[in-house]
């Protein structure tokens, strides 16, 4: 069982590196159980976060393990004395480095030869708790991830336990790493889960929005050339009857023309927040001379990279419920234990899709050719478009060659989104800079299929349905019943 941290804790990396102690997040936070700390008696069930609260602390051992396994010779996520030291070595923090997307990308460039360092919170496990999901496929703790990568490769990845809405805390970790590229993936990500009741939506807004905003200041304050390369969503342009650009569309009204932002029509509290994003972002461009690249990225599936595939302790979420599981991984899921596709409405709603392993080489490649100075990029993250209903075909037939009887099922949409609609989003240019896309063959279709009737039986049947409604939620909390 994780345990749960209300208010504030404090880090402590010791046993052969500097002794690190600092107030982390004032926050609920989880962490696993092979650490050892103290910890408040809030109720676990308190959602919400109330920074400024008065602290208690926390101790957080680097060199804790859960009893089954012996540590390495060397800790493997030392903070260094020298942060930059005499490597020529691009530093590059990974911000939200625990989650689905974070974890592969970390994992992605430490094997390229950047000096990586993980920052994350780890409430994406707290959310898991609360609500009773779990992951497809087991993920060992961060502290066991990193050991095992160090194990396994020789290469180190820092970790920086804390909130990026503490702004203390991450001035600390800015002047420690030193980063020249951060890399942020460290928000609230699912549509549903910012929709479930009012504490939901103000925690993603919150998060969301204050996060970025305190990382825009520490790379004002102590890294002015550092590029910052954000996670943005297809999301943020919704469905318009238009070509949808990269960020940017040349108009001409009333005999003048001029270049302007893409217009935004989100459609959950967590798009709004990614928009929020996106602005703020762009004016601290025009404002500060920041360098800037958005990866308006559409739906991943997938869950196997080079480097998750190395051992089983790398291995990366999958998530298949109805908050944050994506269409492709829900219905692969569904397939293999007999359960109908679940196709909201219609199924017409079209998106574009890519990879896991397309998202840790958009990265990369963002990194390499960094934005000017003062230069706001807008790139848009996929490779394939597909609608709800050509997807369930697609499984249906890799489903038939397996022996499976796969049946599907239009269900009430939960959302309030277009079920019929014109779509087609420009995504020329990362393929300009060299992206190298993995398309959805039959071949992936029948390896992400195995991959999910391998883990079968961890499958809870009670989270596939939709739980989560647009139109019904409200101010008061919700609960979930295990």
């Amino acid at each position: 069982m994780a345990h749960l941290l209300s208010t504030s804790c404090s880090l402590n990396f010791s046993s052969g590196c500097r002794s690190y102690t600092k107030p982390l997040i004032q926050d609920s936070l989880v962490f696993p159980t092979s650490l050892t700390f103290q910890t408040s008696r809030t109720p676990f069930g308190r959602l919400l976060l109330h920074r400024g609260r008065s602290q208690s602390t926390c101790t957080v051992h680097a060199t804790t393990l859960s009893p089954s396994r012996e540590a390495p010779k060397e800790p493997s996520y030392c903070i260094n004395e020298s942060s930059g030291g005499a490597s020529k070595s691009q530093r590059v923090m990974v911000i939200g480095g625990d989650g689905y997307c974070g974890w592969a990308t970390a994992l992605h460039l430490s094997k390229k030869g950047y000096e990586v360092a993980i920052v994350d919170s780890l409430v994406r496990r707290l959310f898991d708790h609360q609500l009773g999901l779990d992951s497809l496929t087991p993920i060992s703790s961060i502290h066991d991830r990193i050991r095992c990568w160090k194990s396994l490769t020789g290469k180190s990845i820092e970790l920086y336990i804390g909130d990026v809405c503490d702004f203390e805390f991450l001035s600390e970790a800015f002047k420690s790493f030193e980063p020249d590229s951060v890399v942020h993936f460290g928000e609230q990500r699912s549509a549903p889960y910012s929709m479930i009741d009012r504490s939901r939506a103000v925690f993603t807004q919150q998060n969301n929005v204050m996060g970025t905003l305190n990382v825009l200041f520490a790379i004002k304050e102590y890294r002015e050339e550092c590029h910052l390369v954000k996670l943005g969503t297809m999301g943020e342009y919704g469905t318009p009857n238009i070509d949808i650009e990269e960020g940017y569309i040349t108009i001409t009204h009333n005999g003048r023309t001029d270049t302007l932002p893409y217009p935004k029509q989100a459609s959950s509290f967590y798009h709004l927040s990614k928009v929020h994003d996106s602005n703020n972002i762009a004016f601290t461009c025009k404002a500060w001379g920041i360098r800037a690249t958005d990866l308006n990225q559409g739906v991943v599936y997938g869950v196997r990279t080079d480097e998750t595939e190395m051992h089983e302790e790398l291995c990366n979420r999958f998530d298949y419920d109805g908050v944050f599981g994506t269409a492709l991984n829900r219905f692969c899921v569904q397939a293999a234990v007999g359960h109908p596709l679940t196709v909201y409405g219609k199924g017409g709603q079209t998106r574009g899709y890519l990879d896991i392993r397309d998202t840790v080489q958009c990265v990369e490649i963002a990194i390499a050719n960094p934005a000017k100075a003062g230069e706001f990029r807008v790139f848009n993250q996929f490779t394939e478009q597909f609608s709800v209903n050509e997807l369930a075909a697609l499984v249906t037939k890799a489903g038939e060659k397996l022996g499976l009887d796969v049946q599907t099922t239009s269900v009430p949409n939960p959302r309030v989104e277009a079920e019929e609609h014109y779509y087609n989003a420009k995504h020329t240019k990362l393929i300009e800079l060299g992206l190298k896309p993995h398309l959805l063959s039959d071949s992936l279709l029948d390896s992400l299929l195995n991959f999910t009737i391998k883990y079968k039986d961890r499958v809870d049947t009670k989270q596939i349905m939709p739980s989560v409604s647009w139109r019904k939620m409200g101010a008061k909390p919700r609960t979930v019943t295990a």
